[in-house]
């Protein structure tokens, strides 16, 4: 059996819709759009299997309903979300099977940006939508800091090697933060290098990896000494509290 291929089809100002592909069929992640999903569709003469949601906004949900009646397909979605349009709710240490193309993914919740936002993990890939981006993380709409900090701490023990699929191209606003607050990060200035390349070409700068957010992503890295002295100078953290750390990082960056 070929190996998954997973792609992204870009959706509003700066989503993603990863597609899952083997054997001919497709499985779409957050589809905000359901328009863009049909037209890709029909372009690539792909046939769709199953939706799968990571949690409840709209950029994210939005053409459940259509593809739902158009293709008869299962919806699979967190479970403590609010999504009306899924017909299967999943839990953490659930394991999702799709056989049209060949894959197994293990669920994890990971709350805090919403109450019961999940991660699809699948043999050397992370999908988990606005919890942890690429230098960055969500923002912190229905959970706490503490709540958003476990969550990334579980992504960040992930293999290395793991590929990170968020749903949004916002690296290069967070590599902007993550300068700020790490300016002598050297493998953080040469991954902006490469992301400030990509994007020139209309290139996404995703996948990252588990590996690279570890060593360039500030919310990765609240222990890391640089990181909580830059945390008290810039924005009266206690240095010595990793949850204060975050929630000043958190705080400044809504705001940067």
């Amino acid at each position: 059996m070929k190996m998954i291929t997973i792609i992204p089809v870009p959706a509003f100002t700066d989503n993603y819709i990863w597609m899952l592909i083997n054997n001919g069929y497709a499985v779409a992640v957050d589809p905000g759009d359901a328009n863009i999903t049909i037209n890709w569709l029909e372009h690539t003469g792909l046939k769709l299997c199953a939706v799968l949601n990571t949690h409840h906004h709209k950029d994210h949900t939005g053409g459940n309903a259509r593809l739902r009646e158009l293709y008869r397909i299962p919806i699979y979605g967190p479970a403590k979300d609010p999504i009306p349009t899924l017909t299967h709710s999943l839990v953490d240490g659930d394991t999702l099977t799709i056989d049209e193309i060949g894959i197994s993914l293990r669920i994890m919740e990971i709350p805090g940006h919403t109450l019961g936002h999940i991660g699809y993990i699948g043999e050397n890939f992370v999908l988990c939508g606005d919890t942890l981006f690429s230098a960055g993380c969500g923002r912190i709409f229905e959970g706490n800091p503490s709540m958003m900090l476990n969550s990334l701490d579980k992504l960040a023990h992930l293999p290395a090697n793991t590929q990170v699929y968020c749903t949004h191209e916002y690296t290069l606003s967070n590599l902007r933060f993550a300068k700020h607050i790490e300016p002598e990060n050297l493998k953080l200035r040469q991954y902006d290098m490469n992301a400030i390349s990509l994007r020139k070409q209309n290139l996404p700068t995703l996948p990252s990896t588990i590996e690279i957010e570890r060593n360039i992503n500030p919310f990765l890295r609240c222990c890391i000494a640089n990181v909580a002295l830059a945390a008290k100078k810039l924005y009266g953290a206690n240095p010595d509290d990793i949850i204060s750390v975050f929630s000043a990082l958190r705080e400044a960056k809504n705001n940067f």
